[in-house]
């Protein structure tokens, strides 16, 4: 081979290996978490966890963040009244903190976790805001008839209707599902939006919202969730057909679809093991925060910024 020739291939293959040293590097760079928000926020691996469901908020380590202290409010929702379902912890208790900083009065809705919900009671009123606290399961339509009422009672009306309240339980094995888990989760994640909805909705006016929490898991499914995947699915069909249903009054139905959240829902579920590696899988590499998700309902439960979007899965899911 002549050593013109030789040379060349010699050129050829040492670019070909810097090539490779280089994309390695970029691989290790783009292993790390994505830290895109105005201040960091907790990465993998965490603390092996877990607790006694439904869950209570306070026993997570690292602490869910919640009060977005950059966010800065600007009257979206003055002198509205939202109910919050499963507003006690969570994303339920941002949107309910991010709700009072725009103005609104809330209606919590929580199962047992009173401690929980008097830190988020506290949270709005130090926003200036009333907060009603009211304890009960939303699998039960007396329950979410009383609740209006409670809610009708203590201010007036109900502008903002959030469905949040849900149960998972992860099974591997999809023969080891049992009745009675698939019942709870239809019954809590399907039942418990449509009783309140349906005692919710003689109270809306034209210019009210509907705002349902679906999941990611209800886009692309997860064979570990195959009842809860189904219910998030359900909610995200039932947004859509009933914001056609009541676009004639003037009410707008909407769905956010979170990915994982750092919430108690999954301490209280998965393995130790498998919580200290939540949101790892995520192209940021990280679950998001409950802060990280409150904007997009303030978003939509505003006339001012949404007020030509009803029927939509707002997908925030961490860069799938």
């Amino acid at each position: 081979m002549p050593q013109k020739i030789k040379s060349k291939a010699k050129e050829t293959a040492k670019r070909q290996r810097k090539l490779q040293v280089d994309y390695a590097s970029d691989e290790t760079k783009i292993s790390h978490s994505a830290q895109t928000g105005a201040r960091k926020y907790p990465v993998p691996p965490f603390p092996k966890q877990h607790i006694s469901k439904p869950g209570k908020e306070a026993l997570l380590t690292p602490e869910p963040m919640y009060d977005a202290p950059y966010y800065k409010g600007s009257q979206k929702l003055e002198e509205k009244v939202a109910i919050i379902t499963g507003g006690d912890s969570g994303i339920g208790r941002s949107v309910a903190v991010l709700f009072a900083r725009e103005g609104a009065d809330i209606a919590i809705i929580y199962l047992e976790e009173t401690s929980d919900a008097k830190l988020t009671k506290r949270l709005i009123e130090k926003e200036g805001r009333k907060c009603l606290l009211i304890k009960g399961d939303v699998r039960n339509l007396k329950f979410c008839n009383n609740a209006v009422s409670k809610t009708i009672k203590a201010f007036g009306k109900i502008d903002i209707l959030i469905n949040n309240a849900a149960f998972q339980l992860h099974v591997s094995d999809f023969r080891k599902l049992s009745p009675e888990n698939f019942d709870e989760t239809v019954k809590t994640n399907l039942y418990g939006y449509y009783h309140m909805t349906s005692a919710t909705l003689p109270c809306l006016k034209s210019g009210a919202a509907i705002i349902n929490t679906g999941s990611v898991t209800g886009l692309r499914g997860s064979k570990n969730l195959v009842d809860y995947s189904m219910t998030k699915g359900g909610i995200h069909a039932f947004t859509r057909a009933l914001a056609a249903n009541l676009l004639p009054d003037g009410i707008r139905v909407n769905a956010v679809a979170p990915g994982p959240v750092w919430t108690s829902l999954n301490p209280a579920d998965k393995e130790a093991s498998d919580v200290a590696e939540f949101g790892a899988d995520t192209p940021m590499k990280r679950p998001a925060q409950p802060e990280e998700l409150a904007p997009v309902y303030v978003f939509l439960a505003s006339e001012q910024c949404s007020s030509y979007i009803t029927g939509e899965i707002i997908p925030v899911i961490g860069g799938y």
